[in-house]
């Protein structure tokens, strides 16, 4: 009963790329959560990345605490400083025109050097230049879907794991349930005895007692100690356990809602056992569920 479609919420991956003048590391780490949580953590200056990066780990993880990671390297051209043509034209049409003042009035001005130039405002930029960030936008995504397969291959392997151990779970509840079936009918000669031994005594002690009355209250106390109840949902949450594992897509939440289900029923079989047998069965019982709870708060 093991299906290779249940997911984990747990899983890793990392992706290393480069194209667009620029070298990048995406890294995707995820562990369990009650809802979708997704911290991306990526580099500004690319439009439209953390959009299109949102809505690509979205459609494809439904629970988790998610967090996406770029690491980016662009090219050393990409921050170089650079002149401005145009401000080169105007810084030197100012100098010439000082320089032209400055003779008429008889004043000596000492030779400009290049460096001196170059510090003028608007003759050198050191800022990123206004580039066209489509193509290294879609070579990053790319990359991303490559992450989210490798990411999400892992997450399979650990629910195809998980499936398994569920599985044996829920096959021993089953087997549990069917031996206390077996002690809840071995143990009603013994209740049905117990109760005639407490009525002849009842009777016998009380002369005044309506017989009837007496016996109506003795097999309503039969009817609350009666499990059968409880082990028949028990077999039907065993039958949906099944169910959901052979389900494709997010089941976690269902497997939550399920699991208290069970160690509910558990816990009642516990409390009106009043058989040494049928309580042990019981305890049994709550310790499979809690081992198996553990292992539903991993699945998707």
């Amino acid at each position: 009963m093991v299906n290779h479609a249940l997911m984990s919420m747990t899983g890793f991956a990392e992706r290393r790329g480069a194209g667009a003048g620029a070298d990048w590391v995406w890294e995707i780490r995820a562990v369990n959560g009650k809802g979708l949580d997704l911290r991306l953590r990526l580099p500004e200056g690319i439009e439209g990345l953390e959009q299109a990066a949102r809505a690509a780990v979205t459609a494809q993880v439904a629970r988790g605490n998610v967090t996406l990671t770029l690491k980016l390297a662009r090219g050393a051209e990409a921050g170089a400083p650079r002149v401005n043509a145009a401000g080169l034209a105007a810084a030197l049409d100012a100098l010439a025109t000082v320089s032209q003042v400055a003779a008429q009035r008889g004043i000596e001005l000492r030779q400009t050097a290049a460096s001196d130039i170059l510090i003028l405002r608007g003759v050198l930029e050191t800022g990123a230049a206004e580039e066209d960030t489509g193509p290294l936008l879609a070579a990053l995504l790319a990359d991303l879907d490559a992450a989210l397969t490798a990411f999400n291959a892992m997450r399979a392997a650990e629910g195809q794991a998980l499936a398994g151990v569920i599985a044996g779970q829920i096959a021993r509840v089953a087997e549990l349930a069917s031996a206390a079936r077996a002690a809840a009918e071995a143990r009603r000669p013994l209740m049905e005895q117990a109760l005639r031994d407490n009525l002849a005594r009842v009777l016998a002690g009380a002369a005044e007692a309506d017989p009837a009355r007496v016996a109506q209250e003795l097999a309503l106390l039969v009817v609350k100690a009666d499990v059968t109840e409880e082990l028949d949902r028990l077999a039907a949450h065993v039958a949906a356990a099944g169910r959901l594992l052979a389900e494709k897509g997010a089941v976690g939440r269902k497997f939550d809602f399920l699991m208290q289900e069970f160690m509910r029923e558990a816990n009642t079989l516990c409390s009106k056992s009043g058989n040494a047998d049928l309580t042990r069965i019981g305890l049994d019982l709550k310790t499979v569920i809690d081992q198996m709870r553990e292992q539903v708060q991993n699945v998707e």
